[in-house]
């Protein structure tokens, strides 16, 4: 009778996981809200066979305010599914840019890479041309510094002596290759995404890394194609002419013996005969990408220190935000020192698409009060950092037992219906599984419509009676003491492997 309470309530918390996977999937904030309050447990929950999870499902749809709500219930942020793909990989499949960016300054990890190709989230950004992604995803390797450019382009050693900018590490991130040798820019010279290809370009993307034969890949152009040679395939015009402005070969042979134009002969791409004949003549200059953005590692910084989803109503701010009126102001715009709330500079970062402002240099926002050109915020005086976090969790679900004290009878157990007022500790583990010791009053009054009495104790035919005669639904709310919840979170101990969710 203990094991089959034991796996009965299993397929109770089962049954909960699907309905919170449903939640995230369909966009259900309030429904998501409740599954996790009654057990915070579920935002740990996997589905069978792809091991989708909450967080993917959630991610992949572009439910923003639900990744959120998941994050902050103590989900592992990495948690991968049965191909090795993160949440944050899944966003910027899909191109959920809000996603990413919330998934960004909850310091996800943009390093993980699918079991299956081993592409990073920053290959599936630019396999699907979102740039907004790809911006966000190297917001901690691009610094908000004015002479950016220049460094990267190595146009002035003086200013690469006094930068502390990490070029390397930043090339390591945009440069890796997935199987094969491809690289993010190899995937969006493929598709034909010029936009992606010119950021990808301005950020230091080499244009002559070249793919390898590594036996796990079908490559139809060959082994030792450069970017250009996929360009060349994927048969857009625009992507062709941004990587030989940057000095891609017209002349490199891939393994098959084929340079860029036989690439595009064999695949039919009749229209990029003229792009790809070599023709003597310097280099067409080219125009910072519209989507370089300097000022994002500044805000991002400030975000993650003091927060940025504050809800102070503008009846209690002296000086509101001048953007959203609803807000503190909390950050400057240097230069201008125009004052916003955290959440509108980055919205600002995050959606700007000018190449070009008056007064400042190439990759600086433009300020939406005079136009000036930021190149980075700093905090207001005023500005705290929040308190720290409790350390996150990583919370599983493993089989649940419901028990009372050690040594009591399973026949008299108290369970709750409309307001139960639980308490657990830990037990130990029986056979394979950790147990959960509950003890839970039910109030029978505020099932049955009567008065409100004192708990009593009842039998397992009793309660069935009383399951029948219940007329409400019942209501579970997560305790506001602090001290109660903390125990409530000590209870679930046990620890299963990370396992996630793919689309």
């Amino acid at each position: 009778m203990r094991f089959l309470s034991i796996l009965g309530n299993s397929f109770g918390c089962s049954a909960s996981g699907e309905r919170l996977v449903s939640a995230a999937r369909d966009g259900d904030l309030q429904e998501a809200k409740a599954l996790l309050e009654y057990n915070p447990r579920l935002a740990r929950y996997s589905t069978f066979g792809v091991r989708n999870s909450p967080l993917h499902y959630s991610a992949a749809q572009g439910h923003d305010e639900i990744v959120s709500l998941l994050l902050e219930s103590g989900v592992d942020i990495n948690l991968r599914n049965y191909r090795g793909q993160t949440a944050l990989m899944q966003a910027c499949q899909y191109g959920h840019w809000e996603v990413v960016q919330t998934l960004i300054l909850f310091k996800a990890n943009i390093h993980k890479a699918d079991y299956l190709n081993g592409g990073t989230a920053l290959h599936l950004a630019a396999l699907n041309g979102h740039s907004r992604c790809i911006r966000l995803l190297l917001a901690d390797y691009i610094p908000s510094i004015p002479n950016f450019c220049s460094i990267l382009r190595k146009r002035s050693k003086k200013d690469e002596s006094v930068s502390d900018f990490d070029e390397g590490a930043l090339d390591e991130v945009i440069n890796r290759p997935a199987d094969g040798g491809v690289t993010a820019l190899h995937m969006a010279a493929l598709n034909g995404h010029a936009e992606a290809v010119h950021l990808l370009l301005d950020l230091g993307a080499s244009v002559s890394d070249m793919t390898v034969e590594d036996g796990t890949t079908i490559d139809l152009i060959g082994a030792g194609s450069t970017p250009l040679h996929y360009a060349a395939c994927g048969g857009n015009a625009q992507c062709c002419q941004l990587l030989i402005a940057r000095g891609a070969s017209l002349a490199t042979e891939n393994a098959n013996g084929w340079t860029p134009l036989m690439v595009a002969r064999s695949w039919h791409r009749d229209l990029l005969e003229d792009i790809l004949t070599q023709r003597p003549g310097g280099r067409q200059r080219l125009n910072p990408s519209p989507y370089l953005c300097l000022p994002l590692m500044s805000i991002v910084d400030i975000a993650r220190q003091c927060g940025w989803r504050s809800n102070d109503s503008v009846s209690m701010c002296l000086d509101p935000c001048v953007v959203c009126l609803e807000r503190k102001c909390t950050v400057a715009a240097e230069g201008c020192f125009h004052e916003f709330c955290t959440h509108c500079a980055l919205y600002l970062c995050s959606t700007n698409t000018t190449s070009t402002v008056s007064h400042g240099p190439p990759g600086s926002i433009a300020c939406p009060l005079c136009r000036h050109g930021i190149v980075s915020f700093t905090k207001l005086a005023c500005t705290r950092p929040i308190s720290k976090e409790m350390s996150r969790t990583s919370l599983s679900l493993p089989f649940c037992t419901c028990s009372t004290e050690d040594g009591q009878d399973l026949n008299s157990l108290e369970m709750p219906f409309c307001k139960p007022d639980i308490t657990c500790g830990r037990l130990s583990p029986l056979g394979s599984f950790r147990s959960l010791s509950c003890r839970v009053k039910l109030n029978p009054g505020l099932c049955l419509g009567g008065s409100d009495t004192s708990p009593t104790r009842l039998d397992n035919h009793s309660l069935r009676n009383q399951l029948v005669r219940c007329s409400t639904r019942s209501s579970f709310r997560r305790s506001t003491s602090q001290h109660e919840g903390r125990r409530w979170l000590c209870s679930f101990n046990h620890s299963l492997p990370a396992t996630g969710s793919t689309c």
